[in-house]
């Protein structure tokens, strides 16, 4: 009868409508499968915490993290000063040693150059000898000597100047 009224078979009525409950039956099980994870999730999340203690555990972080930024650019204000005092120290370093006297052997004159990032710092010649030590320093400014050099102390000047900062 109610083939008559609409022109359709109830066959295939109903067939569209097992196919759409089939349908909307997958749709539950896969939103329910995504709800359940999501719940655990939840549960793992909220484990042994109440929403007082989770609040809690939030601010201390939240205190953590400030306090690190604090100690991060109290870090970098001293990091700052350092790198200013590092100019002034010594950054390189050339040392020859060189026999001042032929007669002698083994070696135990020096000559020692210490300089800055600015290539300004002094030489430091030992001499040996039979009779005694002798020590003596020149000014470096700007990677020169006022003084003449010595060829060890020269050498020892461009072995300084040859290092890279």
């Amino acid at each position: 009868m109610i083939e008559q009224y609409i022109g359709i078979d109830s066959d295939y009525i109903l067939i569209g409508l097992a196919a759409v409950a089939i349908i909307l039956l997958i749709l539950l099980i896969v939103a329910l499968s995504k709800i359940g994870n999501l719940n655990k999730k939840y549960e793992l999340f909220m484990k042994g915490k109440d929403g007082a203690s989770l609040e809690d555990t939030l601010i201390n972080r939240i205190n953590q993290v400030e306090d690190l930024n604090t100690r991060t650019e109290e870090i970098e204000r001293q990091l700052a000063i350092l790198n200013i005092k590092m100019k002034h120290s010594v950054q390189k370093v050339g040392i020859l040693k060189y026999d001042a006297l032929d007669e002698m052997g083994g070696k135990l004159s020096y000559a020692l150059a210490l300089l800055d990032e600015r290539n300004n710092g002094c030489i430091i010649n030992n001499v040996h000898s039979r009779t005694g030590s002798y020590n003596y320093i020149k000014e470096i400014i700007d990677g020169n000597s006022v003084v003449a050099l010595s060829p060890e102390e020269d050498e020892a000047l461009n072995i300084a100047l040859s290092q890279e900062v």
